[in-house]
């Protein structure tokens, strides 16, 4: 179905979906959503996304944009409807659920069980990007009782002439990663990556030369680092580096207790939230267990005969 975006400066939107698969309570809604934009000009697919998703005081994307078919080709194949805008790249899946933002493709181009170790590997290190540091805060300002005691003697040997307190020394070595990250997108393909590595590498050597952070900082601080590079979805990514900080700050005012509590309040948001009507945690707490069966874990591609029944599709059976 096309559509025609923008008051000054029209461009062409597609809304594309199989006819038969899904529903059609799904596709009046974003038809509806669309002929509400009211802009100048839709510059880009993000203007769509924000200006249609049900929540715009979230960090969580309720709309999954991409530039890849096949990821496209499989959610139209499980009911989800995608929208195409002249002149960009990037198509938007709708409704999106929280664990499709830790999924990839490749998932299923290998064989089930390599499949289900990788994507188990991705949701663990997503838990640690996020909560890595905030941990670290938590045990040496509030808990180190709970830390091993030759581990805990370590650490305090280390940070023995270190001028700052735990939180503006883990803040101090996050703001500069977030600096060369950044940096490295804006500078040229050959040096950009390499800058970003080189440049941590130097940073934090000087910096604990130099007495301003620990050791086992830089540690904590390059784990983390890593584990969001496993992010596939780079807007994902960027919601999980932002909660970080919001974690370390929980930490350095309660301590572990602050941690606790900002999961609960987090997990609190995202039952709450909702993509075109379908729950964001809809795979984590199941319409029918035989969904987990493409969750966290991959089965192989024979038991995978049914399409999610969230999403209510009109054919609840993929054909074999």
């Amino acid at each position: 179905i096309s559509f025609t975006v923008g008051k000054r400066m029209k461009k062409d939107l597609v809304l594309t979906y199989i006819k038969d698969i899904a529903n059609d309570e799904l596709v009046e809604e974003v038809k509806r959503r669309i002929r509400t934009i009211d802009i100048d000009d839709v510059q880009e697919s993000g203007y769509v996304e924000q200006l249609i998703e049900d929540n715009s005081f979230t960090p969580f994307q309720q709309i999954q944009n991409t530039e890849r078919p096949d990821r496209v080709m499989a959610a139209l194949l499980e009911g989800r409807v995608a929208i195409l805008l002249d002149g960009t790249p990037f198509a938007l899946i709708m409704p999106v659920s929280f664990g499709m933002l830790l999924q990839s493709p490749e998932d299923y181009y290998d064989r089930w069980m390599v499949g289900s170790l990788v994507r188990l590997l991705r949701f663990l290190a997503a838990l640690i990007s996020m909560f890595a540091p905030a941990l670290y805060i938590s045990f040496l300002s509030f808990q180190p009782g709970l830390i091993p005691t030759k581990l805990a003697i370590s650490i305090i040997s280390s940070r023995q002439g270190v001028p700052f307190s735990v939180l503006i020394e883990a803040l101090i070595m996050e703001t500069s990663i977030e600096i060369l990250r950044e940096a490295g997108l804006r500078l040229p393909k050959p040096i950009g990556p390499a800058m970003g590595i080189v440049g941590g590498l130097i940073i934090g050597q000087a910096a604990v030369e130099a007495g301003i952070v620990s050791p086992i900082l830089v540690i904590v601080v390059s784990v983390t680092a890593i584990s969001s590079f496993t992010i596939p979805m780079y807007s994902a990514g960027m919601t999980l580096r932002t909660l970080r900080f919001v974690a370390m700050f929980s930490a350095a005012v309660f301590g572990l207790y602050g941690v606790v509590l900002f999961f609960l309040f987090l997990s609190a948001h995202l039952i709450k939230l909702r993509s075109f009507g379908m729950p964001y945690l809809g795979m984590f707490i199941p319409y029918k267990i035989k969904d987990w069966k493409d969750f966290i874990f991959r089965m192989p591609l024979q038991f995978l005969t049914g399409r999610p029944t969230l999403l209510k599709p009109k054919d609840p059976r993929r054909k074999g």
